[in-house]
């Protein structure tokens, strides 16, 4: 049978109480809009002497609220204590989080205390934006004959993500999704925005990607949580923000709409080739200054060159319709292939 879709996991991003996690599963499951009840059980935190979750205590509370909604479970384990506690108390669903797909080792750890399970494990991806590391935390658990898997996108850290908690990235979960393409992919919004103000506008950016779900986290009084409250929302707005999004049809049989897409593609494939043409031209011109830099014994690097064309070029982002950081990547990887060519034909 085909998985639900999209799949809605919703919960705290901590369990703090028996009251409170009774009252938000009951309060998503009345939604009728929450497949999967989701809960932080132990928190791995970035600083020492802040809120780690209630631990083992936590999990006859997740029980309790399985049996009175219904719904399903889903928590995070980290070490193989942590699945062994998890499978004594009947846990449905587990995923990794991105710190533990993040470290080989403890991916390996986590993967023997899985092995041959048939429950489903979704796989976070690591806090770093290294796609190998994604992969091969799923690559670990396939080894370990875990067939059930998913993927998570909740966004990479990073130095001036802006607005958001974590930048989205979202052509490496698009790579990944093509890499993996028989696995379900969901977006956590929440990691990714930090912030609920902006969890819609991630979450329908997603929806337009195709993606097979979310995973948001929800608590009964979200101002009062002991972990990221400012990224959580109420079972109410959970319900609200599954019924505002679009999702959009992959194809249209209709005539004119394949003819018109037919026509801008060809547009595409047209200026992709001029595109490829002018930066092969421009490394033509690249190597001509390394062989002048060569001849007058000149450094490849001139920094000061350099940060001229970034400048002129990022001011005009505005006029031309692209991002700053969209030209900011696209600068550095010429400048990089520039010195490549360069210092080739240093070497002649």
């Amino acid at each position: 049978m085909e998985p639900k879709r999209p799949l809605i996991i919703a919960g705290p991003c901590s369990a703090e109480s028996e009251e409170q996690v009774l009252a938000t599963a009951h309060a998503l499951a009345s939604t009728g809009k929450v497949d999967i009840l989701r809960a932080g059980v132990w928190k791995p935190r970035t600083k020492p002497n802040t809120f780690e979750g209630m631990g083992v205590k936590a999990l006859p509370w997740l029980k309790k609220a399985k049996e009175q909604t219904g719904l399903p479970l889903a928590i995070e384990v980290a070490n193989t204590s942590h699945v062994e506690s998890a499978m004594k108390h009947d846990i449905d669903i587990f995923w990794i989080g991105a710190r533990t797909t993040s470290n080989p080792f403890s991916m390996q750890e986590v993967a023997e205390a899985l092995r041959g399970t048939e429950k489903m494990v979704y796989v976070k991806n690591p806090t770093s934006s290294d796609i190998e590391l994604w992969c091969g935390g799923v690559e670990r658990l396939l080894a370990c004959g875990v067939k059930n898997l998913g993927l998570i996108h909740r966004g990479f850290a990073g130095y001036g993500s802006g607005d958001l908690r974590n930048a989205p990235m979202w052509h490496i979960a698009l790579e990944m999704r093509r890499r993996m393409p028989d696995l379900p992919i969901i977006c956590d919004p929440s990691h990714i925005c930090g912030n609920r103000e902006y969890i819609k506008d991630i979450s329908q950016q997603a929806a337009d990607l195709d993606y097979d779900g979310f995973m948001i986290e929800s608590h009964i009084n979200p101002d009062m949580a002991l972990s990221d409250a400012k990224q959580q929302l109420t079972p109410e707005a959970v319900a609200k923000l599954v019924e505002s999004i679009k999702w959009r049809a992959g194809e249209s049989a209709s005539q004119a709409y394949q003819m018109t897409l037919m026509s801008l593609r060809e547009q595409i494939d047209s200026l992709d080739g001029e595109i490829l043409q002018l930066l092969a031209e421009r490394m033509s011109v690249a190597e001509d200054i390394g062989r002048i830099k060569r001849d007058n014994d000149v450094r490849i690097l001139q920094s000061l060159r350099w940060e001229s064309i970034a400048e002129r070029t990022l001011a005009r982002s505005a006029s031309l319709g692209l991002s700053i950081e969209f030209l900011q990547t696209l600068l550095d990887a010429i400048h990089v292939e520039s010195i490549n060519h360069q210092n080739k034909v240093m070497k002649e």
